[in-house]
């Protein structure tokens, strides 16, 4: 299976097909993901849902420590400077992305996209995780891959084959299950699809364990890390 590739190099007609469809997505719950709200409060980082040493050894708590402590923290820091005294400054973290979309504002979907990118991911991991899931999910990727086996082919194609920096997905695109994988910043919510899991292959998210061995950091987090209740109960 051949993986898409989105990038965020939109033209006008993709920005408003993009903003219409975020609408359409953001009233699809995603499980123990409400989005994080700014309020009258300014963008916070949200904590990690393990002690950053959770993950070892396959994750690295010094990865950790630079992934969610710098590179997180930043995409969060710059979103919430970049909406401050504007009519953004009370939306979710969605809505700016959305927002970000319909302005055309590069710098600012880039900063709310990747914090959400990474606020989400961080989710979809677990210490002792990875294995196979059950019920529902279990039969849903045995229907639209062919079995197990062939959705991990077509997931670790589609992270592996990402060039440069991206992401790889699990998505429910309407009623389908989905992998794609988008470039950059740029997210499913971007594209009326709804996020059930997704793999980070920036290479901040495994040079330090991995170097340049991305394949061998995918095949780990699929044995190892999924956190498969959390992409179940986003499946619904």
């Amino acid at each position: 299976m051949k993986p898409e590739t989105a990038s965020f190099e939109l033209d006008r007609r993709d920005f408003l097909k993009a903003a219409l469809a975020c609408s359409a997505v953001a009233a699809g719950a995603i499980a123990g993901f409400p989005g994080i709200v700014r309020g009258a409060e300014p963008f916070k980082l949200p904590p990690l849902p393990y002690p950053e040493n959770a993950l070892e050894p396959y994750i690295s708590s010094r990865t950790l420590s630079f992934h969610y402590g710098k590179h997180h923290q930043a995409y969060v820091n710059n979103t919430d400077r970049l909406v401050g005294g504007t009519d953004m400054a009370g939306m979710s973290l969605e809505e700016v992305v959305k927002k970000a979309v319909d302005l055309k504002n590069t710098a600012l979907f880039n900063n709310a996209a990747q914090a959400w990118n990474h606020a989400f991911y961080w989710k979809g991991m677990k210490p002792q995780g990875g294995g196979k899931p059950e019920g529902r999910l279990m039969e849903s990727l045995a229907s639209a891959f062919g079995g197990f086996e062939g959705f991990k082919n077509a997931i670790t194609e589609a992270a592996t084959g990402q060039f440069g920096s991206g992401w790889a997905w699990l998505v429910l695109d309407g009623n389908s299950l989905k992998v794609t994988n988008t470039l950059n910043a740029d997210t499913p919510l971007a594209h009326g699809q709804k996020p059930l899991l997704t793999i980070d292959v920036w290479e901040h998210a495994y040079y330090l364990d991995y170097q340049n061995r991305r394949g061998d950091y995918v095949k780990a987090f699929l044995d190892h890390l999924v956190n498969w209740d959390f992409v179940s109960k986003n499946l619904g």
